[in-house]
């Protein structure tokens, strides 16, 4: 997996005070290269054998500055947003080889084109999500998606603003830009139920009574 984080330390009384003088962007990225080579978390037994998962041997980390900060360094705020909106923008097709549709049955993998590393992935989560120990991640429902359900990218709550608020902004924008809808027909509609005709059995009895032919009878003469 392929992961990109932004990581910011605040001042002790919140989001919006300073660190502290000693708190450095170097060691604050020395501090990170320490902690993913020793954070892991502990995974579900698979045929006797218990796994963990960890971080990579690549770990590259690098500060970012403002770009009041320029002078003596490459890597500002304005090219890490570029960078993230790149990848965030690929399809994922292009970029991992994923599908963009749910799987009912595995053999129908046989029909896409998907990589060949891309395709264990997808059928070891299938696999997967037939064991009953593993049913509540429903590895089956999102195999197209290498078992992962959740948003392409995350954020701690005060890093910046929230997707609500993102979502609020654009849906007001939309509605100051939108022109009006003209004017519609309102048709309001009534529906009841009636009745039900009768039975097979209820409609050659009412034959008989009134000495019509009964259905069968009438199909056979005008055969």
């Amino acid at each position: 997996m392929h992961f990109h984080a932004v990581i910011r330390l605040d001042g002790p009384a919140g989001t919006y005070t300073p660190p502290p003088a000693w708190a450095t962007p170097e060691l604050l990225a020395d501090a990170i290269r320490l902690a993913a080579t020793r954070a892991h978390i502990d995974g579900p037994e698979v045929n006797g054998r218990a796994r963990s998962f960890a971080f990579g041997e690549q770990i590259d980390t690098r500060i970012i500055r403002s770009t009041a900060f320029q002078a003596g360094t490459t890597i500002t705020e304005g090219k890490v947003a570029g960078y993230v909106a790149k990848y965030a923008t690929k399809g994922t097709e292009a970029a991992t080889g994923t599908l963009d549709h749910r799987l009912q049955r595995i053999t129908v993998l046989w029909f896409e084109s998907v990589p060949e590393h891309a395709t264990r992935m997808i059928r070891t989560a299938w696999a997967l999500g037939a064991r009953d120990n593993l049913k509540h991640l429903n590895l089956r429902k999102w195999a197209h998606m290498l078992g992962f359900r959740g948003h392409f990218s995350t954020k701690t709550r005060a890093y910046s603003t929230t997707l609500s608020a993102l979502r609020a902004a654009r849906a007001a924008w939309h509605r100051r830009h939108t022109p009006p809808t003209s004017p519609t027909t309102l048709v309001l509609a009534h529906w009841a139920y009636d009745g039900t005709g009768l039975t097979p059995d209820l409609e050659r009895l009412a034959a008989l009574i009134h000495g019509g032919p009964t259905r069968e009878q009438a199909v056979t003469a005008g055969a």
